[in-house]
């Protein structure tokens, strides 16, 4: 039996990349789609592919930065499809890397802005109305690399995602009652157009300081060179699909960096081991397992 066969998915960025990606292999399972981008340009683009595809779709332009946008699309799912049964919070944005002294504020705010404030507003938006028709569901949140091990001169960007892997684990747990399956997927580098994020980028947002390092005509060259070296997106949809089957809460793309993430796994461990042998706390007592995951 095809579980997501007649049920309905909102995808955040969905015109292209990875959010298209998801929203196109779960078309293809039998989902109806909706797909929501501040790109009017290829959001029509994407529509016409998923229709060429005979899958079920609505197209929504919508910045994920604003609430009453989120609410709009929900409403608006509802009134074409009847129902949201998955919501993928993918919508993100990669800011000019630079070292701590180089740090601007606008730089910040956009990437807090968009890819953490982007998740909380899909959350509030769409969780209410899967918990309301009582089927369960799903949410996926699209993190990085970057939310499992600390990227240097990254640190917007880190920091916006290791707080999506901590979201996901926390409502992970908190919907579960709701047989809401909460994952989050962390991506290493994949062929997007991530590198070129500021051609979105928000006038309130804009600064001197930053467009005068990156622009949309000279992108950063290394970021470029790695997201141009990343794998194919389509198999970022086909593997969500395949973790979603098995109920998988972290998916993974890229097995080859589980040693990096086992040596920061360790390092921490090896922190818990001399805090067990610090005179200091020895009368902290246990409070118990803490783990919801």
């Amino acid at each position: 039996m095809n579980k997501y066969k007649g049920k309905t998915v909102v995808v955040s960025g969905g015109a292209e990349g990875i959010g298209f990606s998801i929203a196109h292999a779960m078309g293809l399972q039998g989902m109806n789609v909706v797909i929501g981008d501040i790109d009017t340009k290829q959001l029509a683009v994407a529509e016409q592919k998923l229709k060429d595809a005979d899958i079920p779709v609505l197209a929504l332009t919508m910045d994920v930065t604003e609430p009453s946008q989120w609410q709009a699309a929900a409403q608006k799912a509802i009134e074409q499809f009847g129902k949201i049964h998955m919501l993928v919070n993918n919508a993100g944005v990669a800011s000019a890397p630079g070292p701590i002294e180089a740090t601007n504020q606008q730089d910040w705010n956009w990437v807090i802005d968009v890819n953490l404030k982007g998740v909380l507003n899909g959350a509030e938006a769409i969780i209410p109305h899967i918990k309301a028709h009582g089927e369960g569901g799903w949410m996926i949140n699209v993190a990085s690399m970057a939310g499992m091990i600390g990227v240097p001169y990254a640190g917007a960007y880190t920091a916006t995602k290791v707080a999506v892997v901590g979201m996901s684990e926390s409502w992970h747990f908190e919907l579960a009652k709701h047989n809401i399956h909460v994952s989050v997927l962390c991506p290493e580098f994949v062929k997007t157009r991530i590198h070129l994020s500021g051609r979105n980028r928000h006038e309130h947002h804009k600064s001197d300081h930053v467009e005068a390092k990156v622009s949309d005509a000279s992108p950063n060259n290394a970021a470029q060179a790695l997201v141009e070296n990343g794998i194919d997106v389509e198999l970022v949809g086909r593997r969500v699909v395949e973790a979603l089957d098995i109920g998988e809460v972290y998916i993974f793309t890229h097995p080859s960096q589980r040693a990096t993430v086992q040596k920061r796994f360790k390092a921490i461990d090896e922190a818990f081991e001399r805090a067990e042998k610090s005179p200091i706390l020895d009368g902290v007592k246990d409070s118990g397992d803490i783990s919801f995951v």
